[in-house]
């Protein structure tokens, strides 16, 4: 299924118009909240693939996820795999570089939020 996922990800990615990169590559500090409300903190790392495509890898309280991401415009998605689940989060590009972030899980209600600030 994970490849499935990434596979579907990467050819969604080829075919959508390039759009100069606004996400920069590196670290991030991360801070959301879970389903439930409660928050979490962590890191993020962004890997560029091309233009409009990457890889991230979140540490959020010591559990690690990948995804696929793609950026278009100033919307930057990515497709992951949490545990045994899928999840999508789908940010918005901010002037200043954050990217604030709404996610969700497969198999779960509502949504979680989240904003990654570039570490300098």
């Amino acid at each position: 299924m994970k490849k499935i996922v990434f596979a579907a990800a990467l050819l969604l990615a080829a075919t959508s118009t390039a759009h100069a990169q606004t996400v920069n590559a590196g670290k991030y500090t991360v801070e959301g909240t879970n389903l439930d409300g409660s928050s979490y903190t962590g890191t993020a790392e962004i890997t560029l693939a091309s233009e409009t495509t990457c890889v991230i890898e979140w540490d959020t309280a010591g559990v690690k996820s990948t995804g696929v991401c793609m950026l278009n415009g100033d919307a930057f998605a990515a497709g992951y795999v949490l545990q045994d689940a899928l999840g999508l989060i789908v940010y918005k590009v901010n002037g200043d570089g954050t990217l604030d972030g709404k996610w969700t899980i497969t198999g779960k209600d509502g949504s979680g939020t989240e904003v990654l600030t570039e570490v300098k």
